[in-house]
């Protein structure tokens, strides 16, 4: 049974803030109140549903007792009998508790694991995937940080992704990727294994995380990268060390002030991360059978290039689609991901 107090809650709140917003709330209340308004939104829309679904069951029961309208009656019970299921489980997924992280923009972090310059070659290979999805998303995509070696592979690399759901989408992504492939360095035709790790962080802002000035140390340097690439006649690079953690970022733009607030926000979304993370363990014991867990030492996919397969080993996902999710079209497997999140989710409450 769906839990019809909460629903009346939700709704009553939503007129509220409804009525607040065309009163017109005071300026320093607006953003809260849109964004709270914005996201019982779609949570009341499908309690609208369920409930003109549930409604118009009852009425059709009531027609049966009538012959002329017995036929129409049972046609419409018929409808409503089979799509109130479907209903039902949608506003059950829209009432699940929501991670207040989901709406922020994401700090994307990919570093090649073992396998030498072919890890560091599919670290960059990830790096343009996450980009085209990015872009075709109409997300944007704002590279903090690049460190490259000699043959063009990816040392480092930090990104910030910002659009309408970016870390509920992008957070399962968290983890290891495995790809075997033939590298291009390899002259007899060999299948190498080799590894990347990726990191999606929820950007923190500065009420979430409070850094004293006494707990970071902050060097600039002379921006630079394989090649010589990147190089600055300046120093304008920043690097920021984190000293209660050792945590180290830093942040190669032209601009010296826009690498302080690049590298300052990185550190925030990664001692904002270690707090979930501790907050989550500290939480839910059954932590680790969820796809969210954020686990960065779990191996959660495999790339086979010469079988063109992608198989993401929590779900047990296998797509033969390489070349189209190398080029960025990630929404099947991500969606698949959403959905058995929920699935457990949803499990869990019973």
């Amino acid at each position: 049974m769906l839990p019809e107090d909460r629903l009346v809650q939700i709704v009553q709140r939503f007129e509220f803030l409804e009525a607040q917003l065309n009163a017109g709330a005071a300026p320093d209340q607006i953003a809260r109140i849109s964004r709270e308004y914005a996201d019982l939104k779609p949570v009341v829309e499908e309690i609208g549903e369920w409930r003109a679904a549930r409604d118009g069951l009852a009425e059709a029961q009531a027609m049966l007792a009538d012959p002329e309208m017995r036929e129409l009656a049972e046609d419409e019970l018929a409808r409503l009998r089979e799509a109130l299921p479907a209903l039902e489980q949608r506003l059950r997924i829209a009432l699940l508790p929501r991670d207040a992280a989901d709406a922020r923009p994401a700090i994307l972090e990919i570093r090649p694991g073992t396998g030498g310059d072919e890890a560091a070659l599919f670290a960059g290979d990830l790096l343009a995937m996450y980009r085209r999805h990015a872009e075709a998303q109409g997300w944007t995509f704002q590279l903090l940080d690049l460190t490259e070696t000699e043959l063009g592979g990816v040392k480092e690399a930090v990104a910030r992704i910002e659009g309408e759901g970016v870390f509920a989408r992008l957070k399962y992504e968290s983890g290891v990727h495995r790809v075997q492939r033939v590298p291009e360095t390899e002259s007899g035709g060999r299948i190498h294994t080799s590894a990347a790790t990726v990191a999606v962080l929820p950007e923190a802002e500065e009420v979430d995380i409070d850094i004293p000035a006494s707990d970071i140390r902050i060097d600039t340097m002379r921006a630079s990268g394989a090649g010589g690439q990147h190089v600055n006649t300046t120093d304008s690079a920043v690097r920021i060390t984190h000293l209660p953690t050792g945590i180290v970022v830093t942040s190669s733009e032209k601009s010296q002030h826009q690498n302080r607030a690049n590298a300052m926000a990185v550190l925030r979304a990664r001692l904002y991360d270690m707090e979930r993370a501790r907050s989550d363990a500290e939480r839910a014991a059954d932590r680790k059978s969820q796809v969210g867990s954020g686990d960065r030492s779990e191996r959660i996919r495999t790339y086979n290039f010469p079988q063109g397969r992608m198989t993401d080993h929590r779900i047990n996902l296998t797509l033969y689609a390489l070349d189209r999710i190398m080029a960025g079209d990630l929404t099947e497997i991500i969606d698949a991901l959403t959905a058995h999140d929920q699935a457990a989710r949803l499990a869990a409450q019973e």
